[in-house]
């Protein structure tokens, strides 16, 4: 038997150590719409079709209260990795956004199938790519 069609990645976690610090790096330099905001837990942006969960870690490592969601124990410690699709042609903007913004843009670079990538750090050290969407394309 093989398993059902997946249509996608519905939302990605984050781990950040400051909420302020995250909604000012994706809500603000990113311009993310935010969705929600726990103080002290989670702070969650919509991104297209995809949801970014940016979370502090120690308040997802505990379990659900009896009358809450039972949303199992979920979190990790140190930095992870996000990205974003970006075309190719508005990447050059992004960068020039990001530096304005006060960003340092640790790698710009294009791979060798010829697709680019931005990378930079959010407040919390998580590397955040920017990326051509042909990065992936079923020609890889």
């Amino acid at each position: 038997m093989s398993a059902p069609a997946l249509s996608g990645v519905l939302e990605a976690a984050i781990y950040v150590d400051d909420l302020d610090a995250a909604e000012a790096f994706y809500g603000g330099v990113l311009g993310l719409e935010r969705i929600i905001r726990v103080d002290g837990r989670h702070v969650f942006y919509r991104c297209g079709a995809t949801v970014v969960l940016a979370f502090i870690a120690d308040a997802t490592a505990r379990p659900p209260a009896p009358d809450a969601l039972p949303v199992p124990p979920h979190g990790a410690k140190g930095s992870g990795h996000i990205c974003f699709a970006a075309p190719d042609q508005g990447l050059d903007a992004l960068a020039a956004h990001l530096t304005a913004a006060g960003v340092d843009i640790e790698s710009d670079f294009r791979w060798p199938h010829g697709p680019r990538s931005i990378y930079v750090r959010d407040p919390a050290g998580n590397s955040v790519e920017f990326a051509d969407p042909a990065l992936w394309s079923l020609d890889v």
